[in-house]
């Protein structure tokens, strides 16, 4: 059976994780009427099947990437996932404003991510 190269793996999950977690903590949103106990529950469910991703994420690719690399690809892949879940779910514009914001830290990406010297 052939394996996925390791970067591949590894943002693959965190990507699904990031799904999970997303709506573990924003899905509600949609359900104002919903008791805060009841969404909390909902959302610690949700949240497990993050963990399950995230974890197997950060263990597989550690060693390939630093500490630091996987935590700047989990908040790329946070932030994409959720302007996406914003704009489609939440059906909240984002603006100018959010998008210069997302690309500043896209350029923190690239300085931790380039090969210095």
């Amino acid at each position: 059976m052939p394996t996925l190269p390791v970067p591949v793996l590894t943002v693959g999950l965190l990507l699904l994780s990031n799904v999970f977690m997303t709506f573990a903590w924003y899905g509600h949103l949609r359900f104002k009427t919903a008791s805060l106990v009841m969404v909390v529950l909902v959302s610690w469910g949700i949240a497990f099947f993050e963990y399950v991703l995230q974890v197997p994420a950060n263990r597989i690719g550690h060693g390939h990437f630093s500490a630091a690399e996987l935590k700047t690809i989990q908040e790329v892949l946070t932030l994409s996932v959720f302007a996406v879940f914003s704009v489609l779910y939440l059906k909240e514009p984002l603006g100018w404003n959010h998008l210069l914001g997302f690309g500043f830290i896209g350029l923190g990406a690239f300085f931790i991510f380039h090969k210095w010297g």
